[in-house]
């Protein structure tokens, strides 16, 4: 990791990684409780939790109950089991790098 690049930290095993390998989850308004889903685009508004995107930190993450804690109150993770990992890759510009 070089010094200007973003660190963040993943929720579920708790290890710091630069923040392009991690994916972006936050809540869905209008729902209650407030439901966490993923954020491909890093574009949602609020608070965002980053999570490795391999199904290990995920499954960790929602056996912790992580994201009760990283969202600060009572959110449904089943947004992010509904929802497959292709449709929360990373989208790219046409010349294949990311966005």
């Amino acid at each position: 990791m070089s010094p200007r690049t973003v660190v963040r930290t993943c929720v579920g095993c708790r290890s710091q990684a630069d923040q392009q390998e991690l994916m972006r989850v936050a809540l869905e308004p209008g729902t209650t409780p407030p439901t966490v889903v993923w954020d491909p685009l890093r574009r949602r508004p609020g608070r965002g939790a980053w999570v490795h995107p391999g199904p290990e930190c995920l499954q960790l993450a929602l056996r912790r109950r992580a994201f009760h804690r990283a969202f600060r109150g009572q959110v449904d993770p089943d947004g992010l089991e509904a929802g497959t990992r292709a449709s929360a890759a990373r989208p790219t510009d046409e010349g294949g790098s990311e966005i």
